[in-house]
């Protein structure tokens, strides 16, 4: 399954009352969709899958899917930290037509050895029929998928990609090496997509891709073209906005980013907080909104 260069990790919008705001969210996706995004990650850590639940994930996802279908890729993030929940989650998805993966996280404060997370992804991969995107995010999880498990998994049918947000580029090239086309990598981190593509990535699951789709979506074409200068230039002209859309914990920024451009995004559910205001000025300076 191919899902793309670019595919944005979309933030779930809430009302006022901290409702679910469908209405707004199918703006959101026809804004990501007309501007440079080939795919839409639903549900992900962006769009505080911890804080929704099931009933409104599928709700959201119903509404995202009928509204985008044929015109981007939809994966869905149906992960979890319990093996049974994971698969009651994917299970919810899996006769929605629209969709085209699932994106699948490490599990995070259990934090099983390799042997044990090869014997989770198996499990859901033998559970589903979907394309699986494999989601590894140290940082947040406490474990890492090293390469050799990636290989691993990368032999069964359907795990066919990994979103790597480890920010090791020995990490991405051991995985590049030893994977070969058996998988394709997408970077997790918006910073580091122009080195990942270096050593063997295939795009990126974005955040960045809210405000600046389509400049992501050159700097990869120019990438893939052999035109390495006007990549560089690019991802250069773009580092202060990957940068400042993460001076506190995504997705707090990207969502006052949002805001401030219109969109009826809401607050994060808590416990994330509101944006403090020295990010809504630095964000105000980033977006030229000063």
């Amino acid at each position: 399954m191919e899902f793309g260069k670019v595919l944005t990790a979309m933030i779930t919008p809430f009302t006022p009352e901290g409702t679910v705001n469908l209405k707004e969210a199918k703006k959101i996706a026809r804004h990501l969709i007309d501007n440079g995004n080939d795919g839409l990650v639903l549900i992900g850590t962006t769009g505080e899958s911890p804080t929704l639940t099931l009933e409104e994930k599928i709700e959201l996802v119903d509404v995202i899917s009928n509204e985008v279908k044929g015109k981007a890729k939809i994966i869905v993030g149906t992960g979890s930290n319990n093996t049974v929940e994971t698969l009651r989650t994917t299970k919810a998805f899996e006769n929605n037509t629209n969709i085209d993966g699932i994106m699948v996280v490490t599990p995070y404060y259990n934090k099983p050895t390799q042997k044990g997370l090869i014997l989770h992804f198996e499990k859901i991969a033998l559970s589903t029929k979907l394309p699986i995107m494999l989601y590894n995010v140290p940082s947040r999880t406490g474990g890492n998928i090293l390469p050799d498990t990636v290989k691993k998994l990368s032999n069964i049918n359907n795990i066919t990609a990994i979103k790597e947000a480890s920010g090791d580029l020995v990490q991405v090239s051991e995985i590049a090496d030893l994977c070969g086309d058996n998988i394709d990598i997408y970077s997790g981190e918006d910073s580091l997509t122009l080195p990942m593509l270096s050593v063997g990535a295939k795009g990126v699951v974005s955040v960045a891709g809210h405000v600046v789709g389509k400049e992501i979506h050159n700097m990869i074409d120019e990438f893939f073209l052999g035109n390495y200068d006007k990549a560089r230039e690019i991802h250069l002209k773009l580092l202060p906005i990957f940068k400042n859309l993460f001076i506190e914990t995504n997705p707090i920024p990207v969502k006052a980013a949002m805001q401030l451009l219109g969109f009826k995004t809401g607050v994060c559910r808590l416990p994330l907080s509101p944006p403090n205001d020295k990010t809504i000025e630095i964000l105000k300076e980033t977006l030229k909104l000063k």
